[in-house]
């Protein structure tokens, strides 16, 4: 049945709240939109809100959130969403399709200065010395392995393999894909690394894939490998990874996402010169690109059609 009364809309974001809902569309006088860029803008909205369109929302506050019953969150991953105190009746949407092409260049950027020999010719320019001894490598004919073959890992894979790359995949049902040579099951998650140039991680944060690379995992890694993290940190052991880094037993590491965000400045991975650090950036949510995708299910909302997008709350995804 189509919705006649104004429906609550709180738009959260921390830094971008108006930016995230000066987008936001709707018939007139279908939508009431509570702008929240403070915990406390949002406490004394959210018990009038039956919809929340977020980025990290404060999880104390679903307890007051009595008629709420559809959230948007503003990325790809849900797991700052899937917590305790939501409640079980409220249905979950993501936002896929967006973060993919950001994802592939990102990675594609990266193997590409590890292969390039990046670090070593511009060492080499600060130094003023002629290093005509050290050529590039081929990206062409490396394998990439990625973990995590959802629309992210997709896109990425697709792009490699146009410039040549072997991919293979791991997931959790191993069903195969198109743009994947061969997809594994998460048991055999150590055979599929072993054979890997680039190890690329974008699976999602659940219960079942935090610690996923341990130090078992690490150590079936050829030496000359690189792994990149793009998808959440708990999926990697951190203390195993430094060890490994500081061991060699890796060739290095490109990583976007930490256990903890902003990574402390005194964390060991700062140090090192076989890491790359970057400020989760791989994929960056922007208020233009994730519009269309929440307009579209407040549209169908607002008229009583099914979402797009529905997370399965079971999973995690």
């Amino acid at each position: 049945m189509r919705r006649r009364e104004p429906v609550t809309v709180l738009v959260y974001h921390p830094d971008e709240a108006k930016a995230y809902a000066a987008p936001v569309r709707a018939r007139r006088g279908r939508i009431r939109l509570a702008v929240c860029a403070t915990r406390e803008e949002a406490a004394a909205a959210v018990g009038e809100a039956e919809v929340i369109y977020a980025w990290k929302f404060p999880p104390d506050l679903y307890a007051r959130a009595t008629r709420l019953r559809w959230l948007q969150a503003m990325g790809a991953g849900v797991d700052w969403v899937l917590v305790p105190t939501l409640p079980p009746g409220v249905t979950v949407t993501r936002a896929p399709g967006i973060f993919g092409p950001w994802m592939r260049e990102y990675v594609l950027g990266w193997c590409l200065a590890v292969t390039q020999r990046t670090e070593t010719y511009r060492a080499a320019q600060r130094e003023r010395r002629w290093r005509e001894e050290i050529l590039p490598d081929r990206l062409a004919g490396k394998t990439m392995t990625l973990v995590g073959l959802g629309d992210i890992g997709r896109t990425i894979a697709a792009a490699a393999r146009s410039l040549g790359m072997r991919v293979l995949g791991v997931s959790r049902s191993g069903r195969a894909v198109r743009e994947v040579e061969r997809v594994h099951r998460l048991p055999a998650l150590e055979r599929a690394l072993g054979q890997a140039d680039f190890v690329v991680v974008v699976v999602p944060l659940t219960d079942g894939t935090r610690g996923l690379l341990g130090a078992r995992a690490l150590a079936a890694m050829k030496p000359t490998a690189w792994l990149f993290n793009i998808g959440r940190g708990a999926v990697v052991d951190e203390a195993a990874l430094v060890a490994a880094l500081r061991e060699r037993r890796i060739g290095g590491a490109v990583l976007d996402v930490f256990s903890t965000e902003p990574l402390p400045a005194e964390h060991p991975l700062w140090g090192l010169d076989n890491v790359v650090v970057t400020p989760h950036i791989s994929g960056p949510s922007t208020p233009g690109e994730l519009a269309p995708v929440f307009n579209d299910n407040l549209a169908r909302w607002l008229a009583g059609r099914p979402l797009r997008h529905v997370v399965d709350r079971a999973r995690g995804y």
